[in-house]
């Protein structure tokens, strides 16, 4: 398992990698990061937590959100994976990219683990795992498959200043990189197992 969460452009390139490698994946959404504090402020808190390492497309666009998280993010907490300029074009599109070049989710397996080799990615003990908060747990605390649970758990994600548009996997990630199992047992109650 990476120890550092991962940041990519969209859910394509999200997709792509998590396939690959287990570790916590989240999107800019592309632009979008732009334009929304509560994910940048998101990333911020993740990059101290845990670390982050940033995995954009090689193209022009690829850049300018890279850079725009570089200057926002703390520089101490964040590896820069990169991919080579690989021209072509994804079997999901009917045209190449503006540039030509292949993003993250075109990308050969072995460049992609390079890259985030190359850029200081770290392995974590996997013998041990800490354990995490599950669907079951969100089940239990009233966050999911009740009544009111999209409140409960939009005051949850208020709460922990998480941002509003997180797919179900993305917030039971995000809760895992915030909280232990056991902290969240005892702040939001639900299964004892």
């Amino acid at each position: 398992m990476i120890k550092q969460a991962i940041v990519v452009e969209g859910k394509y390139d999200k997709n792509t990698l998590s396939q690959l490698v287990d570790a916590t994946i989240f999107s800019t959404n592309g632009f979008g990061v732009m334009h929304d504090k509560a994910l940048l402020d998101f990333l911020r808190r993740v990059a101290e937590k845990r670390g982050l390492i940033i995995l954009t497309d090689s193209d022009g666009a690829g850049f300018v959100i890279r850079n725009y998280l570089k200057g926002a993010l703390p520089k101490d907490k964040v590896l820069h994976a990169y991919i080579p300029d690989v021209f072509g074009k994804e079997p999901r599109k009917a045209q190449p990219g503006k540039e030509g070049k292949l993003g993250v989710e075109g990308m050969r397996p072995e460049i992609l683990l390079a890259a985030l080799k190359n850029a200081g990615a770290e392995l974590t003990d996997t013998a041990a795992p800490a354990e995490r908060i599950t669907k079951t747990d969100l089940f239990c605390a009233g966050l999911s498959g009740g009544k009111n649970s999209a409140q409960k758990r939009k005051a949850l994600q208020q709460d922990l200043q998480l941002p509003e548009h997180l797919g179900s996997n993305a917030f039971l990630d995000a809760v895992n990189l915030l909280m232990t199992r056991e902290e969240f047992l005892t702040r939001y109650g639900g299964n004892d197992d």
